[in-house]
């Protein structure tokens, strides 16, 4: 014997369906709007290039479709050359303690502002898909403005993963500070970190939209894949205790580096600037490698 719902029921039941969309479209919705607030440019006057750094401002053209902007310092003696690469939502500004220390050590530094940040036009950030054109363009200006001289890169988290997009690369050294490895993971994480358990379904919700708001697949977006195309010394940097890439991603990227490799995990840090965080220990650490690797021919 088949039981049939009561009228009442029915009017439960559909009144739940209801409900129940309209929560989906909310959601749907909210979840629109906020990866449209991610990815939105991240337009900011910079003003003018460092005095104490020596520094002058330069332009650049990138297949990214932007005209990068930028500084250029130069110290009285070059040891080398650093492009130094912000992470997403910043400027070329939060590089200039950055190049001052590597200014008192004798490097020159390119600064950059990625396109859609800074004072470089784009219509949306891309996560590191179009800013990897950006990273060739600023190495290709280092390598004309140094001919002579090692080029290394710092990468900042999106700056990190741009240039692991990039690759190969014709450099000499790379660190690479707080980088994803995939953006799947990603997103996942840093909507964990604010909602808990409840993030599956919103982080799934951020990641459909990659395709018909940028045009881009999440398989695009795996920095990892390409650390075994680094044909220099990398340095692999992040917070020991970050909840937006983790201590086994960080690892799982040095163990994906084909070296020669240094890991630095550094303790009681978070998904911050690790220069701010520990200057004493980033020097020991990040201009020792420097230091090592490109003046290492130098100094034979």
């Amino acid at each position: 014997m088949i039981l049939m719902p009561t009228s009442r029921q029915r009017r439960i039941l559909r009144r739940a369906l209801i409900a129940a969309s309209c929560l989906i479209a909310v959601g749907l919705m909210a979840s629109w709007f906020v990866a449209g607030e991610l990815v939105a440019p991240m337009p900011r006057v910079v003003g003018d290039p460092p005095r104490e750094l020596n520094a002058t401002s330069f332009t650049v053209n990138s297949k990214s479709g932007s005209v990068i902007s930028g500084w250029h310092s130069r110290p009285d003696v070059s040891n080398g050359v650093i492009v130094l690469l912000h992470g997403m939502g910043g400027s070329r500004l939060s590089m200039v303690d950055r190049a001052r220390m590597l200014h008192d050590e004798g490097y020159a530094t390119v600064m950059i502002d990625f396109q859609a940040h800074g004072e470089s036009p784009g219509k949306a950030i891309t996560v590191g898909y179009l800013e990897r054109h950006d990273v060739r363009a600023a190495i290709e200006f280092a390598r004309r403005e140094h001919p002579k001289e090692p080029v290394g890169v710092i990468g900042v988290s999106l700056g990190g993963a741009a240039t692991l997009l990039a690759m190969p690369l014709e450099i000499d050294a790379l660190i690479l500070e707080s980088v994803y490895p995939n953006i799947h993971d990603a997103i996942h994480n840093r909507v964990s970190a604010k909602l808990g358990p409840l993030s599956s379904i919103p982080a799934s919700l951020l990641l459909f939209q990659m395709q018909p708001r940028l045009g881009i697949s999440p398989a695009e977006l795996r920095p990892i894949d390409h650390m075994p195309d680094i044909a220099c010394p990398v340095c692999i940097a992040s917070g020991a205790t970050d909840q937006h890439t983790t201590r086994t991603e960080t690892e799982a990227m040095y163990s994906a580096a084909p070296g020669p490799k240094q890991l630095w995990l550094v303790d009681g840090a978070a998904h911050v600037d690790l220069l701010r965080h520990d200057p004493i220990e980033y020097r020991q650490q990040i201009v020792r490698f420097l230091n090592r690797v490109l003046r290492a021919d130098r100094n034979d």
